[in-house]
């Protein structure tokens, strides 16, 4: 069976790039054994931090760095990324090693850290063919997939040295709260309001909590390194510039937006992320049980935390059309961004209308 995966890194896209003698005098002070300048690429997913391929003779490394033009203010804080990837590693191993960071602006333009590059695929949409995966197959990797999120979740965090990483009291309230204000501020004229959605999500709040753990907030297939020898495993969750502190049943709300099922309407594929339509893969429902059975969470109310995920999921996305619209960012990929926000709301609208995953 081919292992490999969509993971190639491409040449750096104009606007992008930075001073490779700048960054590698540094990191050659920090971390030992780097010589010659490094041959640097980008990695083409992504639509918020940056990340970048550094190839030495004899080792590579991964860059990741915040975007270009206005940022929310808290929403590419490089440090707390770093931090917990480092704080996490002796106690949840599938996170890839750190070596470095700096809040340094002047070597490349922006703070950053440094990562060793975790080998093994990492994939899409679809899984590749030439895996000739059946369901059995599909079915394994989506339990150890969601098994990590629960095996997150249960992490003893005041143990690993995170007890202030964050505020976990109140998070719901101060998740459904914040991400109304910052779709106000991103808030573009060829985009609808969404009022009612961001009402209702705040009118139906639960009152009381799931208890309080370290949530991912971004937890997608795409964003894990699979095993080299063994795909079904997963070696390595990537992108935690947003995680927290808080409700569990808010990340897993997150997750689910992502999670596009086969018989889901046209516009929903159109959004796909994942390779969640393989056979095997469970459904939204199946998902909600089989965290529920893990973790022993009344997942009663799921459907909140859904539609909280696709709201949360449309402020990303315009967050990000915000600044191609004001000419922050040429990248010809977010143009259709604003879109794609239009019909996240109003998925979101009709997942409320339904009361289903």
């Amino acid at each position: 069976m081919s292992r490999t995966g969509q993971n190639a890194a491409d040449p750096v896209r104009k606007g992008d790039e930075f001073d490779i003698k700048a960054m590698h005098e540094q990191l050659s002070s920090e971390i030992e054994g780097l010589t010659g300048l490094p041959d640097v690429r980008q990695y083409p997913s992504g639509a918020s931090n940056l990340t970048y391929e550094l190839s030495y003779p004899d080792r590579t490394l991964v860059l990741r760095r915040p975007p270009m033009g206005t940022k929310p203010k808290s929403g590419h804080d490089m440090w707390r990324e770093y931090r917990i990837m480092r704080d996490l590693k002796p106690v949840f191993d599938a996170v890839p090693p750190v070596l470095y960071y700096t809040d340094d602006e002047s070597i490349i333009g922006a703070e950053f850290y440094v990562m060793d590059k975790v080998a093994g695929p990492l994939i899409h949409n679809e899984i590749p063919e030439d895996w000739d995966w059946d369901a059995s197959d599909g079915s394994k990797l989506c339990d150890e997939f969601f098994t990590k999120l629960v095996d997150l979740h249960q992490v003893d965090f005041k143990a690993a040295g995170l007890a202030d990483f964050g505020k976990p009291t109140g998070y719901i309230q101060r998740q459904i709260q914040g991400w109304n204000r910052r779709y106000e501020k991103a808030w573009t004229p060829d985009v609808e309001k969404f009022e009612d959605v961001r009402k209702w999500l705040d009118d139906n709040r639960p009152a009381k909590e799931n208890g309080h753990a370290i949530v991912h907030g971004d937890f997608r297939i795409d964003n894990c390194i699979l095993n080299a020898d063994d795909p079904h495993k997963i070696s390595a969750i990537l992108d935690w510039e947003i995680s927290a502190l808080g409700d569990p049943l808010m990340d897993l709300g997150n997750t689910l937006a992502y999670w596009i099922e086969p018989n889901d309407p046209p516009y929903m594929h159109m959004m796909v992320r994942q390779p969640s339509r393989a056979p095997g893969m469970m459904t939204r429902a199946q998902v909600a049980q089989f965290y529920a059975q893990r973790t022993g969470h009344d997942v009663s109310n799921i459907p909140y935390y859904f539609v909280y995920g696709i709201f949360r999921l449309a402020v990303i996305i315009q967050q990000i059309y915000y600044r191609y619209y004001h000419g922050q960012t040429d990248n010809a990929r977010f143009k259709d961004y604003g879109q794609m926000t239009n019909l996240l709301g109003t998925l979101a609208r009709e997942k409320i209308a339904s009361g289903k995953l």
